[in-house]
Formats: structure tokens, C-alpha cells, sequence
């Protein structure tokens, strides 16, 4: 495994191997890896010849007063990971090489599906996360892009940039992963204290709760996120920053639960701020 931290150097090989017709994935992460992270590695690795892992915490997707300077890290550990799976590539450049002085250059989505959900509370959020995307692209030059389902939002602004900005290659949704007692997999999570990680548990619970009232015919959109608002409530720490059940294509609003649909869902408990989803179809 090689890697590199160069930009011109990782344009170079990826030139190289498009050249020699190997079909490149990428999964862009922001580091501190965790076994979510390496299900998108070993989806890239089953369907392409060479896997590109970018590690690199962006800066510009994070707004005042979030926890950039904090956000666990740790090359090392991340480099031991990758090598074990049989990545090809680190891509880990220097945030000066990516945002050079008098940088002034970005890529943002508009409309709906940046405006609700994390788009709402954390602005400017989606512009980093598709500047930075973007830049990767032109950077590693992937044929196909691995995002988890964790992140719904930021799986569909990607797809839809993708989409309208005619970049060649594809993006692949991959699903959700948790811990045996159904906690989603985030870097976010050794923040917690032990109490908040018994606590946080009650994301996936209200989810699962959720699915089950439609599956048992209930289709009013409110009834269920009262319901879901009802159970993460229990839990004494939990601050609510929003519960969104919204049409799973492009995260148009609903009043009725119809065709598939995201409900999602981002609580803090304490000082960290945790997001989880489920997709549900009638």
C-alpha cells in the first residue's frame, strides 16, 4: 500500500492507471476509521481494480464553534487499517496543499435538499462537503465513489452534484453499519461518556419504533415523528436538533408516509451531536 500526500503526485498515478485501464473506487473519509469506513473499502475493493482511501479532515465543512481541532486522529492507525484490506492508495493531503492562501473557489448545491436536516443546522455545511468532494474527484479521478447510508443527506447532495455537473464516474450508497446493540458506527462516538453511550441507543430504538407504527398502517407523517420524539425523549440527556421524515429520493416533505422514505434523525447528548437514519418503504 503507498501513500500519498502530494496532489500532483496522486494525479499523476491515477492518470497512469486510467491509462492502463484499471477501474479506480475511491472512498473519501475523514480519517480515525471505523468499521463503517471499512465496509466501503471492501465494496470498492470487490468491484474495482484499485482502491483509493482519501484521509483528510476538511476543514471548510465544519462551521464556528463545531469540533474541527478535536475530531479524532490518527494516520497510523488508519494506514494499519487500510493495509489489512488491501487498499491500493491513502490519499492524505495537507489542508495548505487543498486550500492554498487566497483560496476562493467552491461548489454548492442549492434548493431543498441542503436547506432542512444538517443543511439547517450546520450552514455552510454542504458547500464544504461538495467543494472538498469535487476537488477529490478531479484529484484520484475514481470511476465509482463509496458513501455511507449514515450520511443520507450527503449521499444524495453528492449524487445530485454528480449528476448535474456531468462528473464521469458513479456513486454507491452503502449501508449503515451499528454495533451489535444498534448504535450507528461514527468517529463522533468516543466522545461519548458511558452514560451517553447507553443513552444514544435510543436513536435506534425510536427508528425501529417507527418503522413498526407504519408497518402497522399508521401513514401520518406528524403522528409518527411525535411518536419518535415521544421515545428519545425518555432519554434525560438527548437534545433534539431535528426529526425529519421526508420522501427518500430528494427529501421533499411529506404529510403522508407513501413510496420509500428517509426518517432521520440527529440528537446531541451532551456536547456531541450524533446523526442516524432508517429508509422505509410502503
Amino acid at each position: 500500500m503507498r501513500t500519498i500526500t502530494s496532489i500532483t503526485e496522486m494525479q499523476q498515478w491515477s492518470s497512469i492507471q486510467k491509462k492502463n485501464g484499471c477501474r479506480i473506487g475511491l472512498v473519501p473519509t475523514m480519517g480515525y476509521l471505523h468499521e463503517g469506513h471499512l465496509s466501503l473499502v471492501r465494496q470498492a475493493r470487490q468491484d474495482c481494480d484499485l482502491v483509493v482511501v482519501s484521509v483528510f479532515v476538511n476543514p471548510i465543512q465544519f462551521g464556528v464553534g463545531e469540533d474541527f481541532e478535536e475530531y479524532p486522529r490518527d494516520l497510523s492507525r488508519d494506514c494499519q487499517l487500510l493495509d489489512q484490506e488491501r487498499a491500493d492508495v491513502v490519499f492524505a493531503p495537507l489542508a495548505k496543499d487543498m486550500y492554498p492562501a487566497g483560496y476562493n473557489s467552491f461548489v454548492e448545491v442549492y434548493g431543498e435538499i441542503t436547506e432542512k436536516m444538517c443543511g439547517a443546522s450546520r450552514p455552510g455545511h454542504f458547500r464544504g462537503v461538495t467543494t472538498v468532494v469535487s476537488k477529490l474527484f478531479h484529484i484520484c479521478q475514481p470511476d465509482l465513489a463509496y458513501f455511507g447510508q449514515k450520511d443520507a443527506q450527503q449521499l444524495l447532495v453528492v449524487k445530485k452534484m454528480v449528476e448535474e455537473l456531468n462528473f464521469p464516474l458513479k456513486i454507491i450508497g452503502v449501508p449503515i453499519v451499528r454495533e451489535a446493540d444498534g448504535l450507528a458506527l461514527s468517529s463522533r462516538n468516543v466522545y461519548l461518556n458511558e452514560q451517553q453511550r447507553q443513552e444514544a441507543l435510543v436513536l435506534s430504538r425510536s427508528l425501529q419504533a417507527a418503522q413498526q407504527l407504519i408497518k402497522d398502517g399508521e401513514r401520518d407523517v406528524e403522528k409518527v415523528r411525535v411518536h419518535i420524539k415521544d421515545i428519545i425523549e425518555t432519554s434525560p440527556q438527548a437534545q433534539i436538533d431535528y426529526i425529519e421524515i421526508n420522501r427518500a429520493s430528494d427529501l421533499a416533505s411529506l404529510e403522508r408516509i407513501e413510496g420509500k422514505v428517509l426518517i432521520a434523525l440527529a440528537v446531541k447528548f451532551g456536547t456531541t451531536r450524533l446523526i442516524d437514519n432508517l429508509l422505509v418503504e410502503v
